[in-house]
Parts: C-alpha cells; structure tokens; sequence
C-alpha cells in the first residue's frame, strides 16, 4: 500500500504551498495527501480535490494521535503560537508523543538555523521539539528554514517611500529564502526525498548584508534605498510605533541582532538537493513583487 502523506498547518501559507506541489509531484494521487488544521472548512477547496481534511488540534492529544493514525510520512509544520512562552514547545511535544503513539512512519519537522546557539527567544521551542523527535526514537528529518524573504515585504514600501531600510542588524549576513522554496523543497522532503537523520539547511542562494538587500531593492525599484543601522532599542521603537504587536517587534530585533552576531550566516544547498532547483534570489522575489506576480512561482 502506498504511505499516505500527512501535513499540519494545512490552511496556512506555508501548510497550502507545501500541498500545492505535492499535487505537482509525481506518484503523490490527492488520495495519498492529509491535510490536518484546527477549522476544516478552511480547506473545502481542498477536499474538493480530493484530499482528506482531518481536524487537528495541538492542544488535543489524544484526538492528535487518532488523527495520525496509519499516517507514513508527516510534516510537522511549527506552530504560530507565539503569544505565550512556552506554549509552542508544548503543542510539539504532544504532537511528537501522538506521532510516536500513532506508529508514524517518519517524522520531518520545519525548524530554524542554529537552534543550540540563539538570540532569537523562540528558539528553545524549534531545539527542544528537536530534542523531543530525538528520544522519541521515530525516524524523522529536520528542515531548518531559514529567514523568509517575504519577512522582509512588511518592511519594504516604507523603505521605497522613505528611501531608509532601518535595521538592527549591523554588518550581518544570511541567506534569505522564500516561503515558496521552503514549500518546495518539504514536499519533496516529505514524498521521500528526505533521508531519516538528516538535517537539512533551507537557505537561500546568497549571504546578503542589509547594505546589499538595500541595494537589490534600488536596482530592482528603481529608487534609492539606503540600510540604516540602529540600535535595539531604537530599532525596536519604530516598530512598535509602525503598528507591530508587542510580543512581535522585540522577536523581530532579536532576529536581527542574531543576524549581527553571525548566527544565521549560514549557506546550503540543500534546497537543491532536495529538489533539483536551486532556491530563487532575493532579487527575483522582489522583481515578481514589482511586477505582481507570486514570488518563486
């Protein structure tokens, strides 16, 4: 019988890519496909296609367990419970120890580069979930997906407005990946690609400082946008003031200060060994904004 492929998060964005090329992939029926998410009716389009739609809820056990059942292959796609600390390592866990109670087949779960040493605050939630696959003795494989380049969109129409990219990230540099690569490359993780064992580094094709993204942004726009470095504090100040939550902007800042101490400086290609495609540029994801198509499509 062949396995049957299972993802969390269906109806978020990440969840949905991740179906869309499984869809696309070869041998994977929509009869193979799950797709768990606390509000099914999210998913009838979905359904209509003829995947199954499983409600789930982390904060339910029991009901996890039953709805893993039978389950192959399963991307644990992380939560976004962020408002409470704690609270995300927790629903993993349980999904862990449901997956485990289940006889899951194989386990792979979306993590973030360098968990062991971070600024970040959730990063004891991506390291303690790791942890928590590690004991459970089910086969499993990490993808740590580094920063979104979508993460950088929020900023971006100020920063063409204003002509200033501010930042908190000093001299830094990362690779930055599009949602979509990271879709990409899980699902051809989870339709077999991915080695149990392994951790696999998603990162884009290009370290960048802010100084580059500015000018990437410039070349691509056609205005004159500078990075400007900020401390913290300050930093911190002006997203509070632009709107953010609370809870979000200091998660924001830690991001960037670990980008300042080198902690994501970090480049793979893993996104092509998984896929057979390397991972879109910063560049042509804000060439498909300019010209109002999806990025990395």
């Amino acid at each position: 019988m062949t396995e049957t492929l299972f993802v969390t998060g269906a109806s978020g964005q990440l969840g949905r890519a991740v179906i869309h090329h499984l869809l696309s992939s070869e041998g994977v029926a929509p009869g193979r496909i799950l797709a768990g998410t606390r509000d099914p009716s999210k998913l009838t389009d979905l359904a209509a296609r003829g995947i199954r739609v499983v409600a789930l809820d982390f904060e339910q056990p029991e009901a996890m367990a039953r709805a893993f059942a039978g389950t192959g292959r399963l991307l644990l796609i992380s939560t976004d419970a962020l408002d409470r600390p704690g609270r995300r390592l927790a629903q993993h866990q349980a999904a862990v120890a449901a997956a485990r109670a289940a006889g899951v087949g194989h386990v792979l779960y979306t993590s973030m580069p360098n968990p062991e040493d971070s600024l970040v605050p959730f990063a004891p939630d991506h390291l303690g979930t790791e942890q928590a696959l590690q004991a459970s003795g089910l086969p499993h494989s990490i993808l740590r997906n580094a920063w979104y380049q979508e993460n950088l969109l929020m900023e971006l129409g100020p920063a063409l407005e204003h002509g200033q990219w501010t930042t908190a990230a000093g001299e830094g540099r990362y690779a930055p990946i599009s949602r979509e690569d990271c879709a990409r490359a899980a699902a051809a993780a989870l339709a077999g690609k991915a080695e149990a064992g392994r951790i696999y580094n998603l990162t884009g094709p290009e370290l960048l400082a802010m100084d580059d993204i500015a000018a990437r942004a410039s070349a691509v726009f056609g205005r004159k946008v500078v990075a400007v470095k900020l401390d913290e504090a300050t930093r911190t100040g002006i997203l509070l003031q632009a709107g953010l939550p609370p809870f979000i902007a200091p998660v924001l800042v830690a991001s960037e200060a670990n980008i300042r101490a080198g902690k994501f400086a970090l480049l793979s290609d893993d996104v092509r060994e998984l896929t057979g495609r390397a991972p879109a540029p910063l560049s042509a994801t804000f060439a498909a904004i300019r010209a109002g198509r999806p990025a990395a499509a």
